[in-house]
């Protein structure tokens, strides 16, 4: 098996997602919205078929990788159709390209009229991003030195998930953020301090992925809101986020199917309790910080399975 991905398999995900994109911004540009929806879901589809069969036999970083890359992608046309819809407003080639491919935010008006002139804040974002990933990098490092050292695979992989969601979450994004500040784009910080979260409703909803909120939102929150009410419009947008973890997560590697899924119905179910114990939030404060905290450490592996963590986390840190 190849180190890395073989070449007809490099070809394969890089056309993928070359195609998404050029179909994607063409679907866009319908101005019928149902046939318009119905196509960038089929776009969705297919784009992860290809990958899926392109793909076959390859190691599970990289498959996790070109199927991450081909759903996201496609993904931006299902959105991008929902706010034609909505707003009547639709991206020019170079702006779809700028945001579908160079920006993982699911906010399209920021990219209509892009004026390429510096906007503040852009500094403070780059070097925000160029410290976390420094410390991100360390602790995959210090991550990998553990493993060597006790032999542990939960202890290692306590170290290099954070380290890798520092580098990629806190630090390559706020870098990506504050290049398209310096090109006049109102790009800002995708993650707002999640660990200050109070409770799993803010946490999910304003805090932590806000692209990923974005696109539950635009793509499935809203267009069912009306016929299914506020509750079961969120319970379906929780059971949407387990089916994309599974894809993202169980699907590379083959194997942990169901616990990703699990992980979101009982956040999903969290979150309809958590109004009734607002009363008791609102007077210890603390307690609705454990809550948030316990709610979100203690499941984490059925999120992060032994599957995923041996078969893509392990290649990422050397460890064979």
């Amino acid at each position: 098996m190849p180190a890395f991905a073989s070449d007809p398999a490099l070809a394969c995900a890089g056309a993928a997602m070359v195609a998404v994109l050029g179909l994607g911004h063409a679907i866009t540009r319908l101005r019928r919205p149902a046939l318009a929806r119905a196509l960038a879901w089929a776009l969705v589809a297919a784009g992860l078929a290809a990958v899926l069969l392109g793909c076959r036999g390859e190691p599970p970083l990289f498959r996790m990788l070109a199927i991450c890359g081909v759903v996201l992608f496609a993904m931006k046309a299902v959105v991008a159709v929902e706010d034609a819809a909505r707003h009547d407003r639709r991206l020019g080639a170079v702006s779809w390209f700028a945001w579908a491919a160079a920006w993982p935010g699911m906010r399209p008006e920021l990219f209509l009229d892009i004026p390429w002139r510096p906007l503040p804040g852009a500094a403070a974002l780059l070097r925000k991003g160029a410290v976390r990933l420094a410390l991100g990098a360390a602790l995959l490092v210090v991550a990998r030195l553990t493993f060597d050292a006790t032999h542990s695979g939960p202890l290692a992989a306590a170290l290099a998930l954070p380290g890798l969601s520092l580098v990629l979450h806190f630090g390559l994004f706020n870098l990506l953020a504050g290049a398209w500040r310096l090109a006049g784009v109102d790009a800002r910080s995708l993650f707002d301090r999640p660990l200050a979260a109070r409770s799993l409703g803010e946490f999910w909803g304003r805090r932590w992925n806000l692209p990923f909120t974005e696109m539950t939102q635009r793509a499935v929150y809203r267009p069912l809101q009306r016929p299914l009410g506020r509750d079961g419009a969120a319970v379906l947008a929780f059971g949407f986020s387990g089916l994309l973890h599974e894809i993202a997560i169980s699907l590379p590697v083959d194997a942990g199917y169901g616990w990703p899924m699990l992980y979101f119905v009982l956040h999903g179910g969290a979150t309809r309790i958590e109004p009734r114990l607002r009363g008791a939030f609102e007077r210890r404060r603390w307690l609705a910080h454990a809550w948030t905290l316990l709610w979100l450490g203690l499941p984490l592996p059925l999120l992060f399975h032994e599957p995923f963590v041996t078969g893509v986390v392990w290649p990422l840190l050397g460890i064979r």
